[in-house]
């Protein structure tokens, strides 16, 4: 959560500026009052029905906003947002990135050269090639996350660059699958989208994200390297021993 600078006057008792307090009125009012969808009254609307200041309103919408409980969009109001998505980081199948496309948006597949973040782990040099995969993933038409999967050459030597992108993933990814996976690491960390991601991910830049990084082993050697980046504000991460990836409305 960011910090924000409140005036004197904005301060009540105890310390606790006046929008933090009008976030937990209007949270109240949301869950009492609305259903995922409504659209809000508008802010005069707001700041006569709750006495305050339409600066003070605004300041507790937009902390609404960041913790993912409202949905602010120009000439379309303030609507409530539905509820966070689960996202599952369970086994799948047997452990590659999955194959299912359905729930994912195909960006692009291409032989790129290696980023020097990954040039270590793919055991390349800063100028060798790699397979990149970038597609977005969402749930009830929304996205919720972008994924970048990075697989060495050697692991699958070429991608045929006369079909469309959605094929090529789909045989880059079963190629990818025909080798005996014979490790697998998971690390996730809090950061910001960039202005890259951010664009992907329909948000604006400096956003929370939840980063999740997976590195897969096979013929001895780091066969590839998943970072997949989830909107904090949307997704809640779900751990699961087995089972299908998959997202699902939380409860």
């Amino acid at each position: 959560m960011s910090s924000m600078a409140t005036m004197p006057d904005e301060t009540a008792v105890f310390g606790e500026p006046k929008y933090w307090q009008l976030r937990t009125s209007l949270l109240k009012a949301i869950d009492e009052d609305f259903n995922s969808g409504d659209i809000l009254p508008n802010e005069r609307d707001l700041a006569a029905r709750f006495g305050v200041a339409r600066a003070t309103l605004r300041h507790a919408l937009e902390q609404l906003e960041l913790e993912g409980r409202l949905v602010r969009k120009r000439g379309a109001g303030t609507t409530v947002a539905g509820p966070r998505v689960d996202v599952s980081l369970g086994a799948d199948g047997e452990g590659w990135p999955g194959v299912d496309l359905r729930d994912r948006e195909v960006i692009d597949c291409a032989t790129v050269p290696v980023t020097d973040e990954f040039a270590d782990t793919l055991k390349g040099r800063p100028s060798a090639l790699v397979h990149r995969l970038r597609r977005r993933q969402f749930s009830m038409r929304q996205v919720v996350g972008l994924e970048c999967l990075y697989v060495s050459r050697a692991v699958v030597p070429s991608l045929s660059t006369r079909v469309p992108n959605f094929e090529r993933a789909s045989l880059m990814l079963r190629q990818l699958r025909g080798h005996r996976l014979e490790g697998r690491h998971r690390a996730v960390e809090l950061a910001v989208a960039e202005a890259e991601e951010a664009r992907y991910l329909e948000r604006p830049p400096g956003t929370a994200v939840l980063v999740v990084t997976t590195t897969y082993t096979a013929l001895g050697r780091t066969a590839a390297v998943t970072v997949a980046t989830y909107r904090a504000d949307t997704c809640r991460l779900a751990f699961a021993e087995a089972g299908p990836t998959a997202l699902r409305p939380a409860s």
